[in-house]
């Protein structure tokens, strides 16, 4: 009788295990994936774009193609790879009585990686890509809607409006990212029907670009640290309503952006960040002493940085309305985005939780860790400082700066790469 009893108790936490573990092999997948995009695909092609460009003194020294396909082995391959990894791993902590998704977890996999994958080839090589750019779109899209369709199977009961606020906006952040896919497809499609290269229309590229940073990762963020923040740096609670309002600020500047109203969706922007930066009480003193066990110590403060350049990328953006004649402050703004606040919240965010997500890890280096924020900040500074005023013909020695940026920010992704690469392939139970 007593047996019986102990093996009926016993049952769902066996069963809860076995969910932790399918899980973390799960999201160890789409982290690993997400670090070869990251490196190779993504960054190499961009400094390699970047070097091509600073010996030409030309922008268009590089096909729109390659640049094209740089960004988006960063934004999908690199970022989404992580998004959808973080997400399916979130639903082993959810209050649900489904059982872990694994063969969905696995179909997202493989089709997410492998579209991105085509994509990327289709963009670099120009070798058939009429059929490869509308295959990725499609394989992109199966591959994020079934993670999106199980994440809503497994959406767990309401447990009030203020502990579930980080939720919410996750959630809102993923349903633009299935639009995002969507919009993705649709201009894949149209290209290969009627274009003429595998690269996008500028302006269209641009729109996108815009939907899938402030649509998606830049809410993405604020929503996780929303949930993360009051834990890893003993910050206050976030207030809600304000992080709700900066959400629909940042979609609607998105909207007016496809309407090109842009200095009217650049201001929207500004007012987001500053919205988020309030509702997240991210540059107020900490009420409890921040959690740096197993990090660099240095960690809260570049996450305090991160949203220094958030609010550096808007301004820049409004400049670029105004006074951009070649491209040198628009890039010098989204740079500032993706590179200044997106690259380096990940690399801060990322090894402090990707680890333990992988299967209860220990970061392997915390100096590593430090390095790589280092280096990512100084690189991204010099590109940020450099590219206005070589682009625009202020100051030609800024040509010379652009490439040691881009060589100081490979080296800064090479160690963020190896650091969680050695940490993952790690026994758990060995410590740092």
């Amino acid at each position: 009788m007593n047996s019986a009893l102990h093996s009926a108790v016993q049952e769902p936490d066996a069963a809860r295990i076995r969910g932790e573990q399918r899980s973390q092999r799960l999201v160890t997948a789409f982290v690993a994936s997400g670090l070869v995009f990251m490196l190779l695909p993504g960054t190499f092609l961009g400094v390699w774009n970047l070097l091509d460009i600073s010996a030409g003194h030309r922008p268009e020294m590089v096909p729109q193609a390659w640049l094209q396909a740089h960004g988006q082995a960063q934004i999908f391959g690199w970022i989404g790879s992580f998004i959808l990894g973080i997400g399916f791993y979130s639903l082993t902590k959810m209050k649900s009585t489904k059982a872990f998704p694994v063969r969905a977890g696995w179909t997202a996999w493989s089709l997410w990686t492998a579209g991105v994958l085509l994509r990327w080839l289709g963009g670099v090589t120009g070798d058939a890509w009429r059929v490869l750019l509308p295959v990725s779109a499609v394989l992109e899209l199966a591959g994020f809607l079934a993670f999106y369709v199980s994440v809503r199977r497994h959406r767990p009961a309401s447990s009030g409006t203020k502990d579930n606020a980080w939720l919410l906006l996750v959630g809102c952040a993923s349903l633009a990212f299935l639009v995002a896919v969507a919009v993705n497809g649709w201009m894949l499609f149209e290209q290969a029907v009627r274009g003429n290269s595998p690269a996008l229309p500028h302006v269209a590229d641009q729109q996108f670009v815009v939907l899938a940073v402030w649509g998606v990762l830049v809410p993405t963020i604020w929503g996780f640290n929303a949930r993360w923040l009051p834990v890893f740096l003993g910050l206050r609670a976030p207030n809600p309503r304000s992080l709700y309002g900066a959400y629909a600020l940042s979609i609607a500047g998105v909207v007016v952006t496809f309407t090109r109203f842009l200095p009217v969706a650049e201001a929207l922007f500004l007012l987001a960040a500053i919205l988020a930066i309030d509702a997240l009480h991210v540059w107020e003193r900490s009420v409890n002493p921040p959690k740096v066990l197993h990090v660099h110590r240095m960690f809260p403060s570049f996450v305090r940085l991160a949203y220094a350049w958030l609010l550096v990328s808007c301004l820049l953006a409004m400049m670029a309305t105004r006074w951009d004649v070649s491209g040198g402050i628009w890039g010098a703004s989204r740079h500032a985005l993706t590179v200044g606040f997106v690259a380096l919240m990940v690399f801060a965010i990322g090894q402090r939780v990707l680890p333990a997500f992988c299967g209860m890890h220990v970061l392997f280096s915390t100096r590593l860790m430090g390095w790589s924020l280092y280096l990512l900040f100084t690189g991204c500074l010099l590109r940020v400082l450099a590219e206005p005023l070589a682009y625009e013909n202020v100051w030609a020695p800024a040509w010379r700066i652009l490439p040691v940026s881009a060589v100081i920010e490979l080296a800064a992704v090479s160690l963020f790469a190896l650091n969680l690469g050695v940490t993952i392939l790690r026994p758990a139970a060995v410590r740092g």
